[in-house]
């Protein structure tokens, strides 16, 4: 037979032919009257990406934070100065650091000079006071006498107006001694207030001035945060509310406003608002020192908010996803808003509900659309996040 007086196209029709008589055959062989043949087919089983845990939002009463800024300063500072003029600073008991009670002496100048004139003034009472005893024995004598005509009216003026002028001298001298005991006093400086001292300028041997400043102390060791606050968000804040203060090296504070700052700043539009913080035992330990930055909290009450485990919130590209369990175990990548934050809880705003189901454990590891599988919480806690991170890429291969 002679194949090349065949053409192609009707060499596939007698194939196709054949094919289709071979398949009816084979129905009409394994098929039973009156009842039709099963179709089976046949569809490959997908892989889960991961194996996750699911969560549900809950509905939980979270605190009402207002956020501000602010620096940390005394609550008063006491300028303690000197009160002795042209003396010489003999001793500096106390330096920067230290804590001190009232009354303490934190300095002394030289007294010698301020001896000898206690001295001086104290003899000159002395002899006033016994010219106006001989002043007024003399008085009295002429007293007795006046009626008698043994001394003129001028003499009895004399010595009426000597014995005034003796008890007057007494006083002056009075007066002068007091002044000298006084200046004596000055060459002590004392701590007006118990505090601690923050600054120091006193020097050994050194010569001042009435007036000039020695110590500079922080009144009973009192600190106090001072928040710039907006205006409005001021009329929000009261006397006694609580603030938490986060310090520096991050240590909390509990503390409570004081007052609030009846003005705005014009330039800033914002007000101050200041917070009393703990007195710590040991002052130059303390966590906070005046002129440090701090962050604070100030507590506002409690409302009900909807949240969600911390784990359950994958942040990308600058926003915040979770992902949603469909019935084909399959996740949905959602848009969240989050607010407040509670230990490891988060308030969403808007993109959940209560009802949905999200991925809690895993979640990172997923793209919208992947298949998972679902276990119990107690099994997937052995499931390391590196374990989870293996699984996914052997999944995508």
């Amino acid at each position: 037979m002679n194949l090349k007086k065949f053409k192609p196209t009707a060499i596939y029709l007698v194939a196709a032919a054949a094919l289709l008589a071979g398949g009816t055959a084979l129905f009409l062989v394994n098929s039973k009257p009156g009842k039709p043949m099963p179709l089976t087919l046949t569809v490959p089983s997908a892989k889960p990406a991961l194996t996750v845990t699911t969560t549900q939002p809950q509905t939980q009463m979270l605190a009402n934070q207002l956020s501000a800024n602010g620096s940390v300063a005394a609550w008063q500072e006491a300028v303690v100065g000197s009160e002795s003029n042209g003396l010489r600073l003999a001793e500096v008991l106390v330096n920067v650091g230290d804590a001190v009670k009232a009354g303490q002496v934190m300095a002394r100048f030289a007294d010698d000079g301020v001896q000898a004139d206690v001295a001086q003034a104290r003899a000159g009472l002395n002899e006033a006071s016994a010219q106006a005893g001989e002043a007024t024995a003399n008085a009295d004598r002429v007293r007795a006498l006046q009626g008698t005509g043994t001394f003129s009216g001028q003499q009895i003026s004399q010595y009426l107006t000597a014995e005034q002028t003796a008890r007057a001298r007494v006083e002056s001298a009075k007066a002068a001694l007091a002044s000298q005991l006084l200046r004596l006093k000055h060459t002590q400086v004392l701590a007006p207030d118990a505090g601690m001292i923050s600054a120091r300028t006193a020097t050994v041997g050194a010569v001042v001035g009435n007036g000039t400043e020695l110590f500079r102390l922080i009144r009973q060791g009192r600190l106090e945060w001072r928040a710039e606050v907006t205006s409005a968000e001021l009329s929000r804040l009261v006397a006694g509310m609580r603030v938490t203060v986060t310090a520096a090296n991050g240590a909390p504070l509990q503390g409570r406003v004081r007052v609030v700052a009846p003005t705005i700043d014009p330039q800033t539009r914002t007000g101050l608002v200041y917070v009393d913080l703990p007195v710590s035992p040991a002052p130059s330990l303390g966590v906070a020192r005046p002129g440090m930055f701090a962050r604070g909290e100030f507590e506002l009450g409690n409302s009900p908010a909807l949240t969600v485990p911390q784990q359950a919130v994958v942040v990308r590209d600058g926003f915040s996803y979770a992902f949603r369990l469909n019935a084909d175990q399959r996740v949905s990548q959602t848009k969240l808003q989050v607010g407040r934050r509670a230990g490891d809880r988060v308030e969403v705003l808007v993109g959940a509900s209560a009802s949905d189901v999200l991925i809690a454990s895993g979640a990172g590891f997923l793209n919208d659309g992947d298949f998972v599988k679902v276990v119990p919480l107690e099994k997937s806690s052995s499931n390391s996040p590196l374990e989870a991170a293996s699984v996914a890429k052997a999944a995508a291969k």
